[in-house]
C-alpha cells in the first residue's frame, strides 16, 4: 500500500469510529457543518465573556407580563384550537395581520399570498428546496447571511457572490455576474438579498439602486428573494419601501416576527406569487405537516391586543442607543486603520481589520481576553473575508458594549504588534 492509500485508509477508519453511519449519508449531508455563530454560543454564553457575537433581540424590553397573560387567556379560552392541528399555509387571521405589517413597507398583498413558516429560516429552506438542483447557482451579496449560505450549501447549490459597497448591492456588478455566468452555461435560479440593514454588512440598498436591481432581475428573468428581518428596525424616519412593493411577480418576500416580537415563538412568513405559494405550502406540509397553532395565535393576538408599533419604536430607541455606544467606543478605542460601517438600523456593525490581520485566527486570543465576535469567513461561501468581523450591539447593555470594544481593541493592538515583530504567525497563536 502506498503512503497516500495508507493515509486514506486510516482516515476512513477514524471516521467510522466516530460515526459508524458516515458512509451511508446522502452526499448533501456530508457537507453539513455548524455555522461559525453556533459554534461560538457555548463560549459566548460564559458570564465573564462580553459577547458581541450573536444577534439576540433584547427580549427583556417586551411587556412580558402582558404576553404571559395573553398566553394563559389564549389557552383558557381557545385551547381547543390553539393546541390542535392547523393549516399548512398558516392561520388566516394571522395572515391578515401579516399583510397589515407589510403595508408599513409599501407592500399591498392579499392573505392568500402569504405562507406562514417556522421563522424566515424555514422559508429560506423551503424556497431552496423547491428551486435548487445540485449545481444550480444562487447569487448572493458579498458578504451574506450565514444562515442562508448554510441552507444553500445543504441543497448543494453553487453560491456566487456579487460585490457590495456602502450603498448596498452594486447593480453593475450584478449585471456583469449574470452575463458572465450565462456565457459559461451556468443556471442561475435566484438572487438572494438582505437589502435593508444588511446582516452582516449593516448597509442599506440605496433608493436609487432599488429600481435598477429590480430592472436587471426583470430583464434577466431572475427571481429575487428579499429577506427583510430588520426592515422595521430603522433608527431614523419611516421604514424603507420594500423591493416587493414595486415588483409583485418578480420578488419573494421573507419576513419574521423574531426581531419585532420574539424569536422563541418561531413565526415567520413568505409572500410569494401564486404558483410559488402553492409549492411552498406543499413543501411546508411535507416538512412539518402544520405549524404551531399556539405560536401563530399568540402572535395574532399580540398584534391585535397590544400596542406593537409602539413596542417596535421602543426597540428601535434601545438599539439606537446601543449602536451609538458601539460606534463611540470604536472611535475612541480602536486602532488606526480599522474601518467599520455606521448602521442606520438593525443589529450589527461590520468591521475591517488593518494590516492583513486575520479575524478568524485572532478569535481564540479574543476569547482569552473575554470578548467574542463572529469572524467574517462565515459570511462568504468560499471562506474569504478573513480581514472582517461582525459585531452585534442588540443584546448587551451600553456599558457592557463599551467594555467589550475596549477588550477587542486591546486584542487588535496586540495582534498588530505581533505582526510588526514576527510578520505572519501560526493560526494557533504559537508565534
Amino acid at each position: 500500500m502506498v503512503p497516500s492509500e495508507r493515509r486514506h485508509a486510516v482516515n476512513n477508519d477514524q471516521r467510522q469510529r466516530l460515526d459508524p453511519y458516515v458512509d451511508q449519508y446522502a452526499t448533501r449531508a456530508k457537507t453539513m457543518q455548524a455555522s461559525e455563530i453556533r459554534a461560538l454560543f457555548a463560549v459566548a454564553a460564559r458570564p465573564e465573556v462580553v459577547s458581541l457575537a450573536g444577534g439576540m433581540p433584547y427580549i427583556t424590553a417586551l411587556p412580558l407580563d402582558a404576553v404571559g397573560e395573553l398566553a394563559g387567556q389564549l389557552v383558557t379560552d381557545r385551547g381547543s384550537i390553539a393546541l390542535q392541528y392547523g393549516s399548512g399555509q398558516g392561520d388566516p387571521g394571522l395572515r391578515e395581520r401579516i399583510c397589515e405589517v407589510m403595508a408599513l413597507e409599501g407592500i399591498r398583498a392579499h392573505p392568500d399570498e402569504v405562507v406562514v413558516t417556522v421563522g424566515s429560516q424555514q422559508a429560506l429552506d423551503l424556497i431552496t428546496r423547491i428551486f435548487i438542483d445540485p449545481g444550480d447557482v444562487v447569487l448572493a451579496e458579498a458578504p451574506s447571511y450565514v444562515g442562508a449560505l448554510g441552507t444553500f450549501g445543504s441543497y448543494q447549490a453553487s453560491v456566487v457572490h456579487v460585490p457590495m459597497d456602502d450603498d448596498g448591492l452594486i447593480p453593475e456588478a450584478l449585471e456583469e455576474t449574470i452575463t458572465r455566468l450565462a456565457a459559461a452555461g451556468r443556471r442561475i435560479k435566484f438572487l438572494y438579498s438582505v437589502p435593508t440593514f444588511h446582516n452582516p454588512a449593516a448597509v442599506t440598498l440605496a433608493a436609487g439602486r432599488r429600481a435598477r436591481i429590480l430592472d436587471i432581475c426583470r430583464r434577466s428573468d431572475l427571481l429575487l428573494i428579499e429577506d427583510n428581518p430588520y426592515g422595521l428596525l430603522g433608527f431614523d424616519g419611516e421604514p424603507q419601501r420594500a423591493l416587493r412593493a414595486d415588483s409583485a411577480e418578480g420578488v419573494v418576500y421573507l419576513g419574521t416576527f423574531s426581531k419585532t416580537v420574539a424569536p422563541g415563538l418561531r413565526v415567520g412568513w413568505a409572500l410569494a406569487p401564486h404558483g410559488i405559494r402553492d409549492k411552498l405550502v406543499l413543501a411546508a406540509e411535507s416538512a412539518v405537516l402544520c405549524h404551531s397553532s399556539l405560536a401563530q395565535l399568540m402572535v395574532r393576538e399580540y398584534l391585535a391586543s397590544q400596542p406593537w408599533q409602539q413596542q417596535v419604536k421602543l426597540f428601535c430607541e434601545l438599539y439606537a442607543e446601543r449602536r451609538d455606544a458601539m460606534l463611540d467606543a470604536l472611535r475612541s478605542s480602536m486602532q488606526p486603520g480599522c474601518r467599520w460601517t455606521r448602521p442606520g438600523g438593525g443589529f450589527y456593525v461590520w468591521l475591517r481589520l488593518p494590516g492583513g490581520l486575520d479575524a478568524k485566527a485572532m478569535l481564540p486570543r479574543a476569547i482569552s481576553a473575554r470578548v467574542a465576535y463572529v469572524p467574517g469567513t462565515g459570511f462568504y461561501a468560499d471562506g474569504s473575508g478573513r480581514e472582517y468581523l461582525r459585531l452585534s450591539y442588540c443584546y448587551p447593555e451600553p456599558a457592557r458594549i463599551r467594555e467589550g470594544v475596549r477588550r477587542l481593541a486591546g486584542v487588535v493592538e496586540a495582534e498588530m504588534e505581533l505582526r510588526a515583530t514576527f510578520g505572519t504567525w501560526p493560526a494557533d497563536g504559537s508565534a
